[in-house]
C-alpha cells in the first residue's frame, strides 16, 4: 500500500463534494466514539466546510477514481474547529512568531479509510506550516483522530467537551506540537 497520496489544494468548486463527504465520514468513522445523536448534532457545527481554509490555500484533497476521498489541512486563522457558517466576518489571522498554526477539518471517505490519506494530508500540512514560518501547531482532535496525531508526535494538552446542537457536547482532545526547523 502506497502511503504517499498525491494531493492538491481544494478549490471553491470542490465545496459541494467536500460537503457531501463530511457527513459520510462523520456518521461512519466517528461511530465508535460518539453516539448517533452526537454525530448528527455535530454536523454543520463542529463538522462542516470552512470555505476560508479553501480561500487561504491551506486545505488539501485526495482523489481516487475521479472523486474526493479525503480532505484536511491547516489554518493561519484563529478558529480551532468548525465550519464558517456561523461567522459573519473573516476569521482573524495568526502571527507565526507568537501564535500556533491550526490543523483542521480532516475527513476521509469510509471506503478509503486506513490507506494513508490522513497521514499524507498531515505531512503536507506540516510542511506548509513550516514554510509559512510557524513553529507551534495546535489541534482540537476528535477521539477518532487522536491516534493519527499521536503518531506525528502531538501531545495531549487537555480533554474537554465542545457544545454542539441540541444542548449536546462532544469530547475532544486539544493537542500540540513544536515543529523542528
Amino acid at each position: 500500500m502506497d502511503l504517499a497520496w498525491p494531493l492538491r489544494l481544494a478549490k471553491e468548486s470542490d465545496i459541494p463534494e467536500i460537503a457531501a463527504l463530511i457527513p459520510l465520514s462523520v456518521r461512519t468513522l466517528q461511530a465508535p466514539y460518539y453516539s448517533e445523536a452526537q454525530r448528527e448534532a455535530s454536523l454543520g457545527v463542529a463538522f462542516a466546510v470552512d470555505r476560508q481554509l479553501i480561500r487561504d490555500g491551506t486545505y488539501f484533497v485526495a482523489e481516487a477514481e475521479g472523486k474526493i476521498v479525503g480532505c484536511g489541512g491547516w489554518s493561519r486563522r484563529r478558529s480551532l474547529y468548525g465550519g464558517d457558517g456561523h461567522r459573519t466576518v473573516e476569521d482573524e489571522p495568526l502571527d507565526p512568531m507568537r501564535d500556533a498554526a491550526r490543523v483542521r477539518a480532516f475527513f476521509v471517505h469510509p471506503d478509503w479509510a486506513r490507506r494513508g490519506i490522513g497521514r499524507s494530508i498531515m505531512a503536507a500540512s506540516e510542511a506548509a506550516i513550516r514554510a509559512a514560518g510557524f513553529h507551534i501547531v495546535d489541534i482540537v482532535a476528535t477521539l477518532a483522530g487522536e491516534p493519527l496525531y499521536a503518531t506525528f508526535d502531538y501531545t495531549v494538552v487537555e480533554r474537554h467537551d465542545i457544545p454542539i446542537s441540541g444542548g449536546l457536547t462532544i469530547p475532544v482532545v486539544r493537542m500540540t506540537k513544536r515543529l523542528s526547523a
